[in-house]
């Protein structure tokens, strides 16, 4: 792996993007990355000011990658973050989309085809489900994503999206993700949704089980441990089943389960 920075980041062995902007910055990066997952934190409706050096909404993702590094260890899997130029969605401009296809193709010219996870809060993952079309793409995990009705959905055909919401969340509405979930379905999506109770948006309330969670079901889309039973079930259900999209989320203990020593990964999917 290459040698990280001050900041926790790692060097990257090329530092492309357009008009001096890279949108990729990597957090793991082995020798040989089998996958990839790139993780996506929020941000506001509109802003087009640069995010500053102390960013709350990026600051909330830290546990997530560090979750992710510890459930993906040793299995040659990527993690990176993505750097918006703009705190704000601003519109039809849909820059935190256009950010995130932006680190997605720097992320293929340096790694190549291999299967990569999308992990987003908020609108980051309204940037994920937005960019998910990425031949590189094969599963989103969307966080108390904001889901507009308008969003289309045929870009996620063939894709594993599991999205979680908090019962309690008052700045995007849950029954919007519902709706959103049903309509990736219907366009060709293999979608699973969960209710994680007592929880509002910034995830303050259980956050261990948003971290655990996100780390364990994303190993599982990853193909590195087994998908709990209720989400292999719902994911197989047909298209306009609405059971699959409001399972509780159960308490993730600490402590996991010991997992066999990863396969190998595909890189045709």
């Amino acid at each position: 792996m290459s040698g990280n920075d001050a900041s926790g980041a790692v060097r990257t062995r090329c530092q492309g993007g357009t008009g001096g902007h890279r949108a990729l910055v990597w957090r793991e990066l082995p020798e040989q990355p089998a996958a990839a997952v790139l993780v996506l934190h929020g941000g506001q409706e509109h802003g087009l000011s640069r995010p500053g050096p102390v960013n709350l909404p990026g600051l909330r993702m830290t546990g997530f990658v560090r979750a992710l590094r510890r459930e993906t260890a040793g299995a040659g899997v990527a993690i990176g973050t993505v750097r918006y130029r703009h705190r704000g969605w601003n519109g039809e401009r849909a820059d935190a989309a256009r950010d995130t296809l932006a680190a997605l193709g720097d992320l293929a010219e340096e790694l190549g085809h291999v299967p990569t996870l999308l992990v987003g809060h908020s609108m980051g993952g309204r940037a994920a489900l937005r960019s998910a079309g990425h031949p590189n793409v094969t599963g989103v995990i969307a966080l108390a994503p904001w889901c507009p009705p308008e969003d289309p959905c045929e870009q996620l055909a063939g894709r594993n999206v599991l999205m979680l919401h908090g019962d309690r969340d008052k700045v995007t509405p849950p029954a919007e993700t519902v709706g959103f979930a049903g309509r990736g379905r219907a366009a060709g999506a293999r979608v699973c949704g969960y209710t994680v109770t007592g929880s509002g948006h910034a995830l303050l309330q259980r956050i261990g089980d948003w971290h655990r969670a996100t780390a364990r079901l994303g190993a599982g889309l990853l193909g590195l441990r087994e998908l709990p039973a209720e989400v292999t079930a719902a994911l197989a259900l047909p298209p306009g089943s609405p059971d699959a999209l409001t399972l509780p989320l159960p308490a993730h203990p600490r402590t996991a389960p010991h997992r066999p020593a990863a396969p190998a990964l595909p890189t045709d999917a």
